[in-house]
């Protein structure tokens, strides 16, 4: 950026030189510049703005491409995250199968009942046992 403001400079102080020496004649009360002058200050703006359009394409297209690698990453994490999905619904489907099968049965049910009172029971003693300790301790 720097050399590119040098060069511009040293190319500016040398036309200038050239827009005095060259000069064509009056024209209805102005000076006119020779025309190669002219000639020379589009072509430099118009390299400028192709450098500058060039690096602002550039810059695009680096965006761009992290975009693009964003987005298949994301792809990648929602692709796993659905497979767990799958993977989960079958094991809880798998899960009611089996519950659906136990309770089918009046034998099963009362066995299931059974199960759950011992466990509700234990679960109150283990609380009231805690309470005691808490209270003597």
């Amino acid at each position: 950026m720097m050399v590119r403001d040098m060069n511009y400079r040293r190319e500016n102080r040398a036309s200038r030189s050239s827009l005095f020496d060259g000069l064509d004649g009056l024209e209805e009360g102005r000076l006119r510049a020779s025309s190669s002058y002219s000639h020379d200050i589009t072509e430099r703006d118009n390299d400028e703005a192709l450098e500058n359009l060039q690096d602002r394409v550039s810059f695009l297209k680096r965006v761009t491409g992290d975009i693009h690698e964003e987005v298949e990453n994301h792809n990648r994490l929602l692709d796993k995250v659905g497979n767990k999905m799958d993977s989960a619904r079958g094991i809880m489907s798998g899960t009611i199968n089996r519950f659906k099968l136990v309770f089918e049965k009046k034998s099963n049910r009362r066995s299931c009942k059974l199960i759950a009172y011992f466990v509700l029971l234990f679960l109150i003693m283990y609380y009231l046992i805690r309470l005691l300790n808490y209270i003597k301790g």
